[in-house]
């Protein structure tokens, strides 16, 4: 698993090895995974010398290390100019820079344009102006000239784009996009998290060896859905591998049904027992087995419900059932209104921004869709607070919080995964998971993750429907379970 730092953890522990005597090195080692970074940008195509490269170099450490590197860089033949945005800058740095051959241009608010050209004539733009103990995002003609280089398709971010907050990913005034993030020592929790995990592009870490606890969330990674995944044995049968009971769909939304049952199926669930409004009106697989209308009566392992439920007093009523049942249960949409006032860690609650803000307004904190947009961990673990649920904040990173387990963050999936009834097959997923078995926060975690994962396959880069991520879930999971991802 990727563990993901608060700053003020990464921070503290720099400070030991500095009070331990052993802290000289960490700039000159962050500032050489920086520059070897910009090298591999610089010479996919061409080798780097007489490539151009701009730093934005702001007063603390982010500054240095951008410094030291562009040092690097520049006897290594590119051409290198820094843009200094801060009165003062991080004057050893400086040196060894000006030393190597460097340009410095001092940023004013009358200089702004030539400091634009500077930064869209070079290859590469590398960001230090803000680092993790900033407060704030940038202002004056710091913010002008991200604004201006926002479009820049070379950008590398020195530990975390400027202006992200490193402990929540919130974003403050501008925030030059970054192709590629090198952060230091531990990657940093806002990087991901949204709305900043769209800022950092592609993550990569230096490491400082530096002695860190607990971090603030996890990602998993592909050895990891692997490892978690639960696998049949030869003694096992549909029942024995979970049975999944689906209280979904309504006359106005049947295909709902269809898609959450398709994502059950596709995850390797043994058995579905569907329970619908009109049960012979809805087109199933031969593996489905309608259930009878009482849910007491149907033997599961664990419900999912909610996903298309609308203006249908029976299927409300089922749903009201399921979540009392004591299984576990996958709360989906329709579903989110009927949570209960005390509700338990096996109850997993699947809202986008949306429906969670109505969620907590809904218990006496009112909130808008942009303030959860804005905060979505805030606000995630608020809403595990004021319900003693397991919360799935669905978006395009997926954050799950539970009451007893660590914070999750999923990010594998693609834009095109914005489409009508992709959180259906989500839920499926999800709830083939607790059936067979799986802790809540875990299986919500390898859910978001696989569903993003099929999702991407489907897609190839153009458009899907919720149904191709359905279909193409077994090849994702057999090429994950055979570790050929």
């Amino acid at each position: 698993m990727i563990p993901g730092y608060t700053g003020t953890a990464v921070r503290a522990a720099e400070e030991a090895l500095f009070d331990a005597g052993q802290g000289e090195d960490l700039m000159p080692r962050a500032a050489y995974g920086l520059a070897n970074a910009a090298i591999w940008r610089l010479t996919r195509d061409t080798g780097a010398y007489g490539r151009r490269v701009l730093l934005l170099v702001g007063s603390g450490n982010n500054g240095g290390d951008a410094l030291y590197a562009g040092a690097l860089l520049a006897r290594r033949g590119v051409a290198v100019t820094a843009t200094q945005t801060r009165e003062n800058i991080h004057e050893e740095a400086l040196a060894a820079f000006r030393q190597a051959g460097g340009r410095l241009l001092r940023l004013t608010e009358h200089n702004i344009t030539e400091c634009l050209v500077s930064g869209w004539e070079a290859d590469l733009v590398i960001d230090g102006i803000l680092g993790t103990g900033a407060r704030g995002g940038l202002t004056g003609p710091a913010a002008e000239l991200v604004r201006g280089l926002d479009a820049h398709p070379g950008v590398l971010a020195c530990d975390l784009p400027s202006g992200l907050n490193a402990d929540t990913g919130e974003t403050t005034g501008p925030v030059l996009h970054a192709v590629e993030t090198v952060t230091f020592g531990g990657i940093k929790a806002g990087l991901f998290l949204p709305p900043g995990e769209a800022a950092a592009g592609a993550v990569s870490l230096v490491d400082l060896g530096l002695a860190l606890n607990e971090p603030e969330l996890l990602r998993l990674g592909e050895a990891d859905i692997n490892a978690h995944w639960p696998r049949p044995v030869p003694t096992d049968h549909k029942y024995s591998r979970g049975v999944l009971g689906v209280v979904a769909g309504s006359a106005v939304y049947p295909g709902a049904a269809q898609l959450a049952v398709a994502g059950a199926l596709a995850a390797g669930v043994g058995m579905v027992r569907y329970l619908g409004p009109d049960q012979t009106s809805v087109q199933m697989p031969a593996e489905v087995v309608a259930g009878v209308p009482a849910v007491e009566e149907n033997r599961v392992q664990a419900w999912l419900v909610g996903s298309g439920v609308v203006d249908d007093p029976g299927q409300e009523e089922r749903t009201a059932a399921a979540i009392r049942s004591g299984l576990p249960v996958v709360i989906d949409a329709g579903a989110l209104a009927l949570v209960p006032e005390e509700a338990s860690p096996s109850m997993i609650l699947t809202p986008h921004a949306g429906e969670l803000a109505t969620l907590l307004s809904r218990r006496g904190r009112a909130t808008s869709r942009t303030e959860v947009e804005a905060e979505p961990l805030r606000y995630a673990r608020l809403s595990v607070e004021m319900t003693g649920a397991t919360v799935l904040l669905k978006g395009s990173t997926t954050i799950i919080v539970s009451p007893e387990g660590p914070v999750y963050s999923q990010s594998e999936g693609t834009p095109w995964l914005a489409t009508a009834g992709s959180g259906d097959t989500l839920a499926g997923i999800l709830g083939a998971l607790l059936a067979s078995g799986v802790e809540p926060a875990l299986a919500a975690a390898l859910a978001a993750s696989v569903h993003g994962r099929a999702g991407s396959a489907a897609s190839q880069g153009g458009p899907i429907t919720a149904g191709d991520i359905a279909s193409a879930l077994p090849g994702v999971l057999t090429r994950l379970l055979r570790g050929e991802c």
